[in-house]
């Protein structure tokens, strides 16, 4: 496992100097300001613990789907680790959502997990480097068929409403091509399929939509492409991704 873990890190180390410009080595991606240390008492799932000192950590920026907490326990169990994160303000479980980092390790937990295929990308990390580091790490986990990735239906065909609506309540990624785009009310919907109200469909709110346009996306652009898409499944009546943050979707394509 440790050999695994070295392996990872250096990937990650990799990922860093493919960045840095003119030969400059970059600053490590994820290095957040820190927020404490201590020692893992227990897993509670695939991406949280809790530390001797009562505290409960999830890790910020990865969604566990399809996976177990066997992985992280093998990583973490009783071992010393140091948190990093944006801010210190507890999910609504009480839960610090943070970075954590092994001993010396530059790479955190989250990239070591994504490296071994045993986590995917949640997009909700909005810092632009780290957030492609993590990006980059599961891409290259995907590549070698890693973990998950190992089973081609993880990422769904945006066709198959049926297999993405069983997943509701879940984190997904669906991929398919965009048939139509449409305005109704103060939502904008990325339609996969004639029928609005069973085929699969991407949902863009009036309130996110600045920040959608403002990375350079006009969602009218996404009509006969390919896209990817990730995001937590809804049912409303057909299967719904709803979109925030501009990270949740990526091109692949023209028709």
């Amino acid at each position: 496992m440790k050999s695994i873990h070295r392996m990872a890190a250096l990937a990650w180390c990799a990922l860093v100097l493919t960045g840095a410009a003119g030969g400059a080595v970059a600053a490590a991606p994820c290095q957040f300001e820190p927020i404490g240390e201590g020692r893992v008492a227990e897993i509670t799932d695939a991406r949280s613990f809790r530390l001797d000192d009562g505290r409960e950590i999830r890790l910020v920026g990865i969604a566990t789907e399809g996976t177990d907490k066997a992985t992280l326990k093998a990583m973490l169990s009783g071992q010393d680790v140091t948190l990093r994160a944006m801010d210190d303000t507890p999910d609504r479980y009480g839960r610090q959502a943070a970075f954590a980092f092994l001993g010396a390790s530059e790479a955190p937990v989250q990239a070591l997990l994504l490296a071994q295929g045993q986590a995917l990308v949640s997009t909700e990390i909005g810092e632009k480097d780290c957030a492609a580091a993590l990006a980059a790490a599961e891409a290259e986990a995907r590549r070698a068929h890693k973990g998950i990735w190992n089973d081609s239906n993880v990422i769904k065909n945006a066709e198959s409403s049926g297999d993405i609506l069983a997943g509701i309540g879940r984190f997904t990624i669906v991929e398919g091509k965009v048939l139509s785009v449409r305005q109704a009310g103060a939502t904008t919907y990325l339609n996969f399929g004639r029928n609005w109200t069973r085929d699969f469909a991407v949902t863009i709110s009036r309130r996110a939509l600045p920040a959608i346009e403002a990375a350079g996306i006009a969602p009218k652009s996404f009509e006969n492409r390919r896209i990817r898409v990730r995001g937590w499944v809804e049912g409303r009546p057909g299967p719904r991704i709803d979109v925030q943050v501009a990270a949740q979707i990526e091109i692949l394509g023209d028709n």
